[in-house]
């Protein structure tokens, strides 16, 4: 299932363009140094630098600021003795119960993501508003190991396209869309065939009223007019105009189709791809990635004193 998934990742780079020739596409487990960069990484990373990672708290459930703001507000002093109220202790207990069902690999992800950027002497690193946090933990990290070590890594800096950087799901505005979410109806996969897109949108949830206009008020419609401008090329106002005084109905059926048009180049170069020819790329970018990230090992490990 793992192989699978990787091929269809690099399956989907190509048919979207990216050009082997231009572009280093690799499997990352196939470079050591990913891992070997991370570790050292791990010597100058905080534990309260991942303890701050978003993405960390959401996905094993816990909420560190409020739990620990709490904690403090219920402790109970007697005297010199602290004394830990029935309540606080629940609340100690559902921390620790948290940290228990979750891996040191999802704690420790940011490092190796950091590494991944960090190898290849990366200056711009285009992100969704929701990874900007990784590219920042990334900077702090080569700004400490430059400063202990020596100029070694150039600062990245995170670039986030403003139009659609956060696309929510069309299930659930306040969501944000992902192929992870629990119903196949929160996101649009790029390799959805057109029935499946316009049954999608068809189902996708709407705002009460019946005028077609971007609001903060009306959040998932909104969500969809983004969605509807960046697949149509036209700008959100050109879509208000059009749809003035006609139904949701009619919106959706436009916005369907405009997805449809958008993903057809790509699904049909997607379609074009075999794995022979996708082996022979993650290969061929393997062995470039490899040529890279030795080098700037060699630099690393100069830098502490390692002997390489």
């Amino acid at each position: 299932e793992l192989t699978k998934k990787t091929l269809e990742v690099a399956k989907i780079y190509l048919a979207a363009g990216l050009d082997p020739a231009k572009s280093i596409i690799f499997i990352q487990s196939q470079v050591k140094e990913h891992a070997e960069l991370a570790w050292i990484l791990n010597i100058i990373t905080r534990m309260s630098d991942l303890f701050r990672m978003t993405q960390f708290k959401d996905k094993a459930k816990i909420d560190f600021d409020r739990t620990i703001t709490e904690i403090k507000k219920r402790i109970l002093y007697a005297g010199e003795t602290q004394v830990v109220s029935t309540e606080t202790s629940g609340l100690l207990e559902d921390l620790f119960s948290g940290l228990n069902k979750s891996g040191v690999g999802l704690f420790d992800y940011p490092v190796l993501m950091a590494a991944d950027i960090l190898l290849y002497n990366t200056n711009v690193v285009p992100v969704g508003e929701d990874q900007i946090q990784h590219v920042e933990l990334a900077r702090d990290l080569a700004q400490r190991f430059n400063n202990r070590f020596g100029e070694t890594f150039i600062i990245p800096k995170a670039v986030v396209k403003k139009e659609g950087a956060r696309i929510m799901g069309l299930d659930d505005p306040a969501k944000k869309m992902s192929k992870s979410a629990g119903s196949a109806y929160n996101y649009i996969a790029l390799t959805d065939e057109p029935d499946l897109i316009r049954e999608k949108i068809k189902k996708a949830v709407t705002d009460s009223g019946k005028e077609i206009v971007f609001s903060d008020d009306k959040p998932a419609l909104a969500n969809l007019l983004t969605i509807y401008s960046l697949c149509a090329g036209k700008t959100i106002k050109d879509i208000e105009k059009e749809y003035q005084g006609r139904g949701y109905a009619d919106f959706k059926n436009g916005l369907a189709e405009a997805i449809i048009t958008f993903l057809a180049a790509f699904q049909a170069n997607y379609a074009e791809l075999d794995e022979d020819y996708l082996l022979k790329v993650l290969k061929d970018g393997a062995e470039r990635a490899q040529a890279i990230a030795s080098q700037t090992m060699a630099g690393v490990k100069k830098a502490i004193g390692l002997i390489n």
